[in-house]
């Protein structure tokens, strides 16, 4: 069996279950844009506090990425990824009882924390079993459940919606009840399916775990291990403000989509189906996108185009009036944005151990300031100006110069090794 039968293999085991624990992560993580077509009413909650709400989950998310990263790679994945997702799934699910404010502030801000060691964890944790040469195409196939959750929430989330009130409960109660559970459940499969690591499954044979490893410590340049190393490199840092240009526009976007394409005039249900879309072709798009990043060898115009074609969407949504004009535009921000953030969380491929885990949390949560700061913006200019255009252009321009930055990157940063590009193809 050569290295790329073994890597498959790896990737059938893996990839397929880690994409459903997304799938639940990021719908538990966006739901509320679908609770708030009937939540804000219920609650009396404006543009700026719901967008507040939405978007302090990232500031959580961001200030614990890096300790719980550092934690993984200390405790293990099994038992640190169960414990995350019960946590998650019982915060989320408590969104059912919101009914002031500061308690969805609160509420929404615990929950970003319980959530923040999954998404850096699992990418730290692919690259325990993936080389640089390969880590596009699979970090692209277990991102691309972020879109899929749309896929399936969109609909769903509608569906529940319109279902109405039941056990003195109202619709949008139930949502979070009903979207929240899966994890706490899927925290225990989690202790049974996934191994710390490739000297641990189970599934791996010796002559396999031994090509996994010469392939790993092959795959290029290591010039960190050590976790202040890579906290302080410019290159991490500088990745990181690619990452909040990238996710101010993807989970802005996200967030309030439901709300922009149910203010055209669509039904509940069939708002779910228009926002579902533009995620199922993200999946394709992103995954097409990854594994082109890998057999090109090539990282910085994998992220710059995408995020030039989506600042261009948003500056030309900001100025038009035409309803499906605007949710066109917004649905192409979506697939662009999705698709830059495989090749930017494969670019780090000179960090290992301590200091891939502490590097990529960090790139990650600088990206997740991104977030707050773009679904902060959408609400509060919403509510000042009326419409959604001041907030739409501001981040088109963040998303020129995310692009300028990674170009920059790409001129200092050496691409991943050639050889390992042609054995596999």
């Amino acid at each position: 069996m050569n290295a790329d039968q073994v890597f498959r293999k790896c990737a059938w085991r893996l990839i397929p279950f880690l994409t459903l624990l997304y799938i639940i992560n990021f719908l538990d993580r966006v739901n509320v844009g679908f609770a708030a077509l009937t939540m804000n009413k219920d609650l009396g909650f404006s543009p700026a506090i719901f967008g507040f709400g939405a978007g302090v989950f990232f500031m959580g998310y961001a200030v614990f990425q890096v300790p719980a990263n550092v934690m993984l790679e200390r405790i293990g994945a099994r038992r640190w990824i169960c414990c995350i997702l019960v946590a998650w799934g019982l915060l989320s699910s408590s969104n059912a009882w919101v009914q002031t404010p500061t308690q969805f502030h609160v509420l929404r801000f615990i929950l970003g924390a319980a959530e923040a060691g999954f998404v850096p964890g699992i990418f730290f944790y692919l690259t325990l079993w993936f080389p640089p040469s390969y880590r596009g195409r699979f970090i692209a196939s277990f991102m691309a459940a972020a879109p899929l959750s749309g896929v399936v929430g969109g609909p769903l989330s509608g569906w529940i919606l319109g279902l109405g009130d039941m056990a003195g409960l109202h619709s949008w109660q139930w949502l979070f009840l009903l979207e929240g559970l899966p994890a706490c459940l899927l925290g225990f499969v989690v202790l049974k399916v996934l191994p710390d690591g490739p000297s641990s499954a189970r599934w791996l044979n010796a002559e396999e775990k031994k090509t996994i490893t010469q392939n790993l410590s092959a795959g290029g340049v290591i010039e960190h291990r050590e976790l202040w190393s890579a906290l302080t490199d410019i290159r991490v840092i500088a990745m990181g403000l690619v990452n909040f240009g990238v996710l101010a526009g993807a989970n802005g976007v996200a967030l309030w989509f439901p709300q922009i394409v149910k203010a055209t005039g669509f039904s509940t249900l069939v708002t779910g189906f228009v926002v579902a879309l533009p995620n199922l072709i993200s999946a394709f798009v992103m995954m097409a996108w990854g594994r082109s990043s890998d057999a090109r060898g090539e990282r910085a115009w994998h992220i710059a185009i995408p995020a030039l074609i989506a600042a261009t969407s948003f500056i030309a949504a900001s100025f038009s009036q035409a309803d499906m004009f605007i949710l066109v535009a917004l649905g192409l921000t979506q697939i662009m944005l999705w698709s830059a953030i495989a090749p930017l969380i494969a670019f780090p491929s000179f960090l290992s151990g301590s200091a891939a885990a502490g590097g990529i949390a960090l790139i990650v949560s600088i990206g997740q300031l991104g977030g707050f700061l773009g679904s902060t913006l959408i609400g509060v200019v919403k509510e000042r100006t009326g419409d959604y255009s001041a907030a739409m252009a501001t981040i088109g321009v963040m998303l020129l110069a995310a692009a300028g930055i990674a170009l920059l990157l790409g001129r200092n940063m050496a691409p991943p090794r050639r050889e390992a590009v042609a054995a596999q193809t």
